[in-house]
């Protein structure tokens, strides 16, 4: 491509996975917030909540300096918390809800642009029907909270029968829950990762069947192969031996980008495409997986 990325898309990161130390909401948040509003590649960053009030303020104040624009993931609390947005039992979709809320006020206070989450865990074919239905209503519940805030709510779609087994999910299904969702709520999205398409068996190509309901992208790397080093949906970085994406890899789902309409020129804004990379050993630093992030990324860029 000899157009700069920058024509067509915006790039983020996912913080917490780069630093995964963040993930709980403590730790060194504002140094590694800091790492990337410095680095002039990115144009986004994707963090999860953080617990002190001192320290979102803390990085409100980088993001408005910096420019950064910002979304809020709900993923480590929902997964850590085993939170479940599409539950049979009431009790436990009401808790789910209920961290939902807190962290889109979070979002909302750290100025972010969007809040990303995933659904719950697949309860099964049997009641899988219901659950879907439960989900949609929990979602067009919090869409209209977030309204509120002018945030853009993103469902991101998951494995179901490798690692996080989550119930949305295949494609087909997750355009069943846009279509109903997107009907009173115009702004929602669902948010589409490189590295949760080989354990869905799915390819990409298959991004054109809810191509009018994707807002966002993430590119990464996965382990298919059971036994293997880092099996399932462990983001290793690009190119990890018996990993399925490299530079190839990329190259092919950034074609597939141009193809479904999410690369174009003439949108504005421009739609985000984030890294989410992490680190597995000592020696494998949040600056190395960045920096192959990068490295992979132009290289692949330079092949479309």
């Amino acid at each position: 491509m000899d157009k700069h990325w920058m024509n067509y898309c915006k790039m983020s990161i996912v913080n917490f996975m780069a630093f995964p130390e963040t993930a709980s909401g403590k730790g060194p948040i504002v140094q590694s917030i800091a790492r990337i509003a410095e680095d002039d590649f990115f144009d986004a960053i994707e963090i999860a909540g953080i617990q002190e009030a001192e320290v979102r303020a803390d990085v409100r104040r980088m993001l408005e300096i910096s420019q950064l624009q910002v979304c809020l993931c709900a993923h480590p609390t929902i997964l850590s918390q085993k939170l479940n947005l599409n539950s049979l039992d009431k009790d436990e979709r009401q808790k789910a809800m209920q961290s939902m809320v807190e962290l889109i006020d979070q979002a909302a206070e750290l100025g972010a642009q969007s809040f990303a989450f995933l659904s719950g865990k697949d309860p099964g074919e049997t009641d899988r029907q219901t659950a879907m239905d439960i989900l949609v209503d929990s979602i067009k519940t919090l869409c209209a909270y977030g309204e509120k805030s002018n945030l853009t709510l993103t469902l991101e779609i998951f494995d179901r029968q490798v690692d996080k087994k989550a119930l949305v999910g295949p494609v087909k299904d997750a355009l069943s829950v846009a279509r109903v969702v997107r009907k009173d709520y115009p702004r929602f999205g669902l948010l589409y990762d490189l590295s949760h398409m080989p354990l869905l068996e799915e390819t990409p190509g298959d991004m054109s069947i809810i191509r009018e309901f994707i807002t966002h992208i993430h590119v990464g790397n996965c382990v298919k192969v059971l036994g293997r080093s880092l099996y399932g949906d462990l983001h290793p970085y690009f190119g990890y031996t018996g990993s399925v994406n490299g530079v190839a890899e990329l190259a092919e789902f950034i074609r597939a980008l141009f193809d479904i309409g999410y690369l174009d020129e003439k949108k504005d804004p421009k739609p985000w495409i984030g890294f989410e990379v992490k680190p597995q050993a000592p020696d494998q630093t949040s600056e190395l997986m960045i920096a192959n992030a990068k490295r992979t990324w132009r290289q692949a860029w330079a092949l479309v």
